[in-house]
């Protein structure tokens, strides 16, 4: 067993008797590495956001919140490779690092020949590379409206003339290329800005309370848009 495969055993291993606690001796003996090795994985995973923690005490040990996990799922080998196909598109977006961390989450929890299937089947697709890697860019805007910070950003508009705004984030409208909604400060009014002429973006510590805006409003003419709650079904 390699250390991926020992890390998606180590969380199924955990969820399974959740909420019992399984110490770190205790799970270097289930698979045969030393406890020190153990602990360098449960590290890895609390850092990739399982919701584990540590219970004191003699009987204590390592615990795994099953109300925040998924049980095993049934998706096909195909399904699960459509949505890293699907996922590798957000590459760029606001949501790109929540689409891996997403797909890691799916594919620990999918049984092991599955998993195994989906891998072989993904290694035989080939996607455009990102020539310049992932970017900072989009997750701070991303982090920036979630936690209602206000941003300061410097944009190149279509003519190519740069300026700073300090801009309220409202939301974001999809597409090619994706747009951040605000309230700028600059023009005292709302403005879309394409992702692609955003230069800098940095989160302030002032929050805001969200303007009463209709993003509806803002839609590109021409395009067929809705809401991503009303599209998916969130409840």
């Amino acid at each position: 067993m390699n250390r991926t495969e020992r890390l998606y055993a180590l969380v199924e291993e955990l969820r399974a008797v959740s909420p019992r606690p399984r110490s770190a001796r205790w799970l270097a003996e289930r698979f045969g590495v030393s406890t020190r090795t153990v602990e360098r994985d449960l590290s890895a995973l609390q850092q990739a956001g399982v919701p584990l923690y540590a219970e004191p005490g003699r009987s204590g040990g390592y615990v795994v919140d099953k109300d925040h996990t998924l049980p095993p799922l049934t998706l096909t080998p195909g399904e699960a490779t459509a949505l890293a196909v699907a996922l590798h598109g957000l590459s760029g977006t606001p949501f790109a690092a929540d689409a891996r961390s997403a797909l890691h989450k799916v594919f620990a929890v999918m049984p092991q020949r599955d998993r195994q299937a989906a891998r072989e089947l993904a290694g035989r697709i080939r996607v455009p590379a990102d020539p310049e890697g992932p970017s900072a860019l989009p997750h701070t805007l991303h982090e920036a409206l979630s936690t209602r910070r206000l941003l300061r950003l410097r944009y190149a508009d279509a003519r190519g003339e740069t300026t700073d705004r300090t801009v309220e984030p409202l939301g974001f409208l999809g597409g090619d290329p994706w747009r951040l909604v605000g309230w700028c400060r600059l023009r005292s009014a709302v403005r879309c800005f394409r992702l692609d002429g955003i230069r800098e973006a940095r989160a302030l510590e002032e929050t805001v309370e969200p303007r009463p805006v209709d993003l509806a409003e803002l839609d590109p003419p021409g395009g067929d848009f809705v809401a991503l709650d009303a599209l998916y079904g969130f409840a």
